[in-house]
């Protein structure tokens, strides 16, 4: 399968193999280049349900506060997990 890159830096992801991945209108594409190819990880479209809270021990101030941050911290957790070696046992 092949596609075009546009005048904007677009390309059309097949329809079968978003449906393979499960790639639906909404997700969140992060994009990095590894050994000179892009890699695109898909993440769900964030909900519309607020999590203030939800993963902060007692005592401890939220560290995220709004969807942005949310977002921003997912992307980071991402981008830190790909970059370590991967497990030789699994």
């Amino acid at each position: 399968m092949a596609s075009r890159v546009s005048e904007r830096g677009q390309i059309t992801i097949d329809r079968a193999v978003r449906k393979q991945l499960g790639v639906q209108p909404g997700m969140v594409a992060h994009q990095r280049v590894v050994d000179g190819r892009l890699e695109v990880v898909f993440l769900p479209a964030p909900h519309r349900r607020s999590l203030y809270g939800a993963l902060r021990q007692e005592g401890e101030p939220p560290q995220v506060t709004d969807g942005d941050q949310l977002e921003a911290a997912v992307m980071e957790a991402i981008a830190e997990e790909q970059k370590r070696p991967a497990d030789k046992h699994g």
